[in-house]
Formats: structure tokens, sequence, C-alpha cells
């Protein structure tokens, strides 16, 4: 499997803190994900201007998980994935908010592996 659990879990803790539907959907992507190289964009896409992609999840509102490839630049072609934080898509304002998180939880996660 290409996901791997962050050390403060921040985007399963999102995730948990969802319902039912939206907790089911971001598995069964996870499970693509990890099975099928070429994703589809209207489940992962990269977001422009950074080194992360979105995990899109659409169940009533848009949930989005911000992720990182660790072993490649493509996502396509990496072999590891680390999902860092959720949000719940509003406006495209949320997204450097996002960011920012997801770039200190990946600091932070970096430090710790290496």
């Amino acid at each position: 499997m290409r996901n791997e659990r962050n050390s403060n879990y921040a985007s399963l803790d999102f995730i948990d803190s969802q319902d039912e539907r939206v907790v089911n959907k971001f598995f069964q992507l996870i499970e693509v994900i990890g099975e099928v190289k070429i994703v589809h964009t209207n489940f992962v896409k990269k977001l422009q201007s950074s080194q992360f992609y979105e995990l899109r999840i659409k169940a009533g509102n848009e949930y989005r998980i911000v992720m990182f490839a660790i072993d490649h630049l493509n996502f396509a072609e990496s072999n590891k994935i680390v999902c860092l934080c959720g949000l719940v898509k509003k406006s495209t304002k949320d997204y450097k908010k996002a960011i920012k998180q997801a770039e200190r939880i990946l600091d932070d996660y970096l430090q710790q592996k290496f």
C-alpha cells in the first residue's frame, strides 16, 4: 500500500471526524491509489505552485486531503504517499492555509523519519 500514517495523524483525525459516507469514500480511494498507478484527476490532482497533491472526496460537501509523494516527484511514479491534512473545500482561499499546515506537518514528518 502506498500511504503511510503521519506521526500526529492530522489527516486521519480529520477523516475520523466526518460522517461514515466520507470515511468510506476516503478508504475506498486510498485502496484505489494503492492498486492503480494512473488515477483520474477527479480523485487526485496536483496543487498548483506547490509540491503537494490533493485527494478529492465528494460526499455532499467537497473534502480534500493534502498528500505528498515521498519517493518520487511524480505522484503516479511514487510508491510512498503521506496524507498530511484535510479540509472541507469552501473556496480557493482554503488551500493556502492547508498548504501551510501541510508544510509544517511534512517538515515534522521528515525530521522524524530521516
